[in-house]
């Protein structure tokens, strides 16, 4: 025992003294004291065999303009070691720094040319080129490795590396595939490199190449997926879906594919392709499908979006969305199970069909179902709370925002109900308590109700701050909540007649922009823009104008299908009104505009 910590110790000495002396050559060539460093890197040499010291060593001998010692140690390695070809590569670069250019060429020739048919030799010879960024020996390297292993992809992934380095992108797409199918758990790494270093313009080529290797292998479900990813970052959802029905018809596959894409689908606002690929699935796969609810609960949203972002539709297109909801609930019921599709349902006859009553009879009997989801019943308690505001049902509304703050009481939705709480005591006038829910709710978590609540908590105090009378505000937060009631002609009357009671008020800007408001709920747009703009050139220092900016920027992105004029207004905000809530809001969306990866 006493022998065996005897050689233990002097074993773990040998390695104490060993990582001292390389801090200590470290220390010496940092500081510029190359013949110090050299004469501890020889000794660790000497000591180990190892390449790395002996490396080192040359470079502090490189570092010191030694050259003539270098060659001869350098030489002297190479006989000693004549199968480590990496030393013709040090050589070479002994040659390179003396600017003998066809020296080193020589040298690095004789490296590739005596190149061992070992894997381990060649991946090491290559990375000492890659190190002097000599790419095309680099290459040769893994060529000719590949031709003495007799596998030629072994190396495609190095070689895509190295391409790609290069900017040779069509020659790195192509040994990134035949790395991909030579080792197909390299497919994520090599897309995120794809991603991050390939420009766009690049796509169209990858495309192309995928195409020519799919025909040669039609059945090769990773070119597939491959290529289904490609058009997905094109955005190209409809022809992705193409591939992936394809795909899982071929293999008898349940349909999982075409749902995933679906889901992006939608998320990116392409509902006519998510609709296709939910719709796919419910018609082929059958009731007995696992996906079958789930898709054709996700094929209505998609269709209600899809309706609704048109900008374009009629009385009885909304009734046939109508008929579909009442179709799914009779085929799966009015459950727990179904409580989201009735939220969206009760939402489109509040807002779209203007049925209120409708819409919180869909929900009453919801708030009742045993195991609800606790998020979702706060969902639909919120929503149930906002239908009774509406339909002027004051303590019914407190009432439900109430409960879901007692049971959410630090979450964000509790900071919601929180804030529709406030909102409501704004309404009818009760600014002061209003106000203080305001500020507390400035430290809430969710950004969007913090923002809200210091946007709330400013207009309170500078509209109450000016004048002794409250008259003015009660008639503006009137008209206020007779927009949220969809009110929308009494709202403007109201605020016509504050207009001319209080014709120099500081309301002036907040009047121009809630009849912005109305201007683009009513899908008047035009006279939306022109209110917005006239807030932002007469009161431009005034808590409206970035608001007025965003919402401008807003109606040409999601209305008007203008991306540039948009993305030019993200950018002004953002750039005008840096200290504003939005601006990084803003910012986001200029760059999405603009086409970064986000």
């Amino acid at each position: 025992m006493q022998k065996f910590f005897f050689i233990f110790f002097l074993l773990t000495g040998a390695a104490f003294l060993k990582a001292q002396d390389n801090r200590l050559a470290q220390q010496y060539f940092q500081n510029g004291e190359y013949e110090k460093a050299a004469s501890v890197y020889d000794k660790l040499y000497k000591k180990t065999k190892s390449d790395f010291y002996f490396d080192k060593y040359i470079e502090s001998l490189v570092a010191l303009e030694d050259y003539d010692r270098c060659e001869k140690i350098i030489k002297k390695q190479i006989k000693l070691k004549p199968k480590n070809v990496n030393l013709y590569v040090t050589y070479g670069k002994l040659f390179e720094i003396q600017e003998q250019q066809n020296k080193a060429d020589a040298q690095y020739k004789k490296a590739i040319e005596q190149l061992p048919k070992d894997q381990y030799l060649i991946t090491r010879l290559a990375s000492a080129f890659m190190k002097l960024q000599r790419y095309d020996e680099a290459i040769l390297v893994y060529e000719k490795g590949s031709k003495l292993l007799n596998d030629k992809n072994i190396f495609a992934y190095n070689m895509g590396e190295l391409y790609r380095r290069k900017g040779d992108y069509p020659k790195m797409i192509e040994n990134y595939i035949n790395a991909i199918l030579y080792s197909p758990q390299q497919m994520r790494s090599i897309k995120t490199l794809i991603q991050r270093f390939m420009p766009k313009e690049f796509y169209e080529e990858l495309q192309t190449q995928l195409y020519d290797r799919i025909q040669e292998e039609d059945d090769n479900e990773i070119l597939i997926d491959l290529l289904t990813w490609v058009f997905i970052q094109r955005k190209d959802y409809a022809s992705a879906l193409r591939q992936v029905k394809a795909l899982d018809i071929r293999t008898n596959g349940s349909g999982s594919r075409v749902y995933d894409l679906a889901e992006v689908a939608a998320n990116d606002g392409d509902y006519k392709t998510a609709v296709k690929a939910y719709d796919y699935i419910v018609l082929t796969k059958g009731k007995a499908a696992s996906f079958y609810i789930d898709a054709k609960r996700e094929s209505l949203k998609c269709q209600r979006l899809q309706l609704l972002s048109s900008n374009d539709f009629s009385q009885e297109d909304l009734l046939a969305i109508e008929r579909k909801y009442e179709d799914f609930l009779s085929e799966f019921g009015r459950t727990k199970y179904t409580a989201q599709v009735l939220l969206e349902y009760a939402e489109l006859e509040a807002f779209y069909l203007n049925n209120l009553k409708k819409a919180i009879e869909i929900l009453l009997p919801v708030v009742k179902y045993p195991g609800m989801n606790p998020d979702l019943l706060a969902k639909v308690k919120l929503k149930l709370g906002d239908f009774y505001l509406m339909d002027g049902e004051r303590w019914e509304a407190t009432l439900l925002y109430g409960q879901v703050d007692k049971a959410h009481k630090e979450g964000p939705l509790g900071h919601i109900a929180r804030y529709k709480n406030a909102m409501l005591s704004y309404y009818f006038g009760d600014f002061s308590w209003a106000q203080s829910q305001f500020d507390v709710l400035k430290a809430s978590t969710s950004k969007l109700i913090s923002n809200d609540a210091i946007d709330r908590s400013v207009f309170i105090m500078d509209n109450m701050g000016l004048d002794t009378s409250t008259v003015a505000l009660e008639m503006y937060a009137k008209a206020e909540l007779l927009n949220f009631q969809n009110r929308y002609d009494e709202s403007l009357v109201l605020l016509d007649t504050l207009q001319k009671k209080f014709p120099d008020h500081s309301l002036e800007d907040d009047v121009l922009y809630l009849e912005a408001q109305i201007d683009k709920k009513e899908r008047r747009y035009q006279d939306a823009i022109a209110k917005f703009q006239l807030i932002i050139d007469k009161f431009p220092e005034e808590i409206r104008a970035d608001n007025a900016l965003f919402e401008m920027a807003e109606i040409y992105e999601d209305d008007l299908r203008n991306p540039d004029k948009a993305k030019e207004l993200y950018e002004k905000l953002f750039l005008e009104y840096d200290n504003s809530t939005l601006a990084i809001e803003a910012r986001k969306r200029f760059r999405r505009l603009r086409g970064d990866d986000i």
